[in-house]
């Protein structure tokens, strides 16, 4: 990537260069509620991110908000990577061994 790709423009500033970005689309997360099957769209705030230490231990969390379960999921590397991208609260998790 050139230096002028990623600041903008040779000599403009970064404040200067997301100063046009002020209405930018919050990010919007598509899941499924087993327990009442509504396909949902939630925002990051609604979701939780629990990272452990094996695959086992990784996972999302969120409350339907049309049924009120507590969902939880298994997060593999990609969802990880797309919920810690788009705004997720992330907790890691570690063992007391």
């Amino acid at each position: 990537m050139s230096e002028s790709a990623s600041s903008g423009a040779p000599g403009m500033s970064v404040a200067a260069a997301f100063a046009g970005m002020r209405n930018v689309a919050p990010v919007v997360f598509r899941a499924g509620c087993p327990d009442c099957r509504a396909r949902l769209e939630l925002a990051a705030s609604a979701l939780r991110l629990a990272i452990g230490a094996s695959s086992r231990t990784t996972f999302y969390s969120f409350t339907c908000p049309e049924c009120g379960a507590g969902v939880r999921k298994p997060a593999g590397e990609r969802i990880v990577e797309l919920l810690t991208g788009g705004g997720v609260r992330t907790l890691r998790l570690h063992s007391t061994l």
